[in-house]
């Protein structure tokens, strides 16, 4: 019998060449020199080796002061010599990007080539140096996971097991990366955690410490969205635009606040939806589930929505059949 789905020939060698011909001239060449792009394989070794040294409670199997200082001595040997090179890359890569977006002019300030990678050493250089800094925020985030979910046992369950603090760990690397004004390679993280955990927080977002978001899917956070400290948020949550201004030749504009203020001991319950640039919600308010807010709120408030009337039918069934008698 000859199966239903019978193989094709292979294509011939001419159009395979004809196919790569056609494809290769519908790319962009960056540059002469065939600039490189930031590695994202690479990349997500990093951000996994970098969770590990942030981490708040160190989940390893050192047993001594002295194996974990060599451990600590590795790990950070390999960031620090992948990172370089990731961020070398960036920065050539960013600098092309930004002439072809400006038609092939130059950028207004152009690092020479010899200058990158110095350059990129430094930026390594300064961003490790904060990742004390960096495992002190994501202690209080532990904290507050632990604090805020009763179902939450012990602080070594947050880390292993919520995706919140995941998302909230890599978006503290991300934004220390963001501030250095590294390309690329923030956007890349805060993505790469989206994709595993469900929670969309960009880089440049300003959070404060004792931040939880409880189940976390769902959860979007727009750039310039400040968020103050103590603030809980719950699944659904979007912190967005309302409106995208534009200049007078109609492009967008960027940099422009567009995302909204939470103060201190905010909860926003899920699925709840706060825009706007100008809309500031005072410390110590609650926003309820599936709120539609685009405008401020004092201190202290609370926001629900009115309660929708539950209908409830029951549906009666008529001439139906008696069940079969099965018996012999």
């Amino acid at each position: 019998m000859v199966p239903q789905d019978t193989p094709q020939p292979s294509a011939s060698t001419s159009e395979i060449e004809s196919l790569v011909k056609k494809m290769a001239g519908e790319m962009t060449i960056a540059q002469a020199d065939h600039c490189s792009m930031p590695d994202y394989d690479v990349l997500v070794e990093i951000i996994q080796v970098l969770r590990k040294l942030v981490n708040p409670i160190r989940l390893a199997e050192e047993t001594s002061e002295a194996e974990l200082s060599a451990r600590l001595t590795e790990q950070l040997t390999f960031v620090r010599s992948n990172l370089n090179c990731q961020i070398a890359a960036a920065i050539a890569r960013h600098q092309v990007a930004v002439c072809e977006i400006n038609g092939g002019t130059d950028v207004e300030q152009v690092i020479p080539a010899d200058k990158i990678r110095p350059l990129a050493e430094e930026l390594a250089e300064h961003f490790i140096q904060q990742l004390p800094k960096i495992r002190d925020l994501l202690t209080t985030d532990v904290r507050a996971a632990f604090d805020g979910d009763p179902a939450c046992q012990n602080l070594e369950e947050v880390i292993l097991c919520y995706p919140g603090f995941t998302a909230v760990t890599v978006f503290r690397l991300a934004n220390q990366l963001h501030q250095l004004k590294v390309p690329f390679i923030p956007r890349m993280m805060t993505e790469w955690v989206h994709g595993e955990t469900g929670v969309d927080i960009h880089p440049g977002a300003t959070i404060g410490e004792h931040f939880f978001i409880d189940h976390g899917t769902g959860v979007v956070i727009g750039e310039t969205c400040e968020i103050g400290q103590h603030v809980k948020i719950y699944q659904g949550v979007t912190l967005g635009a309302l409106s995208f201004a534009k200049d007078e030749k109609g492009d967008l504009v960027r940099g422009a606040k567009r995302h909204p203020t939470l103060e201190d001991n905010v909860v926003i319950y899920a699925n709840a939806t706060v825009l706007g640039g100008q809309t500031v919600v005072g410390h110590d308010s609650v926003i309820g589930s599936s709120v539609w807010l685009t405008e401020s709120t004092e201190p202290f408030t609370t926001v629900i929505m009115e309660k929708p009337r539950l209908r409830i039918r029951n549906k009666t069934v008529k001439n139906v059949e008696p069940p079969i008698d099965f018996q012999i």
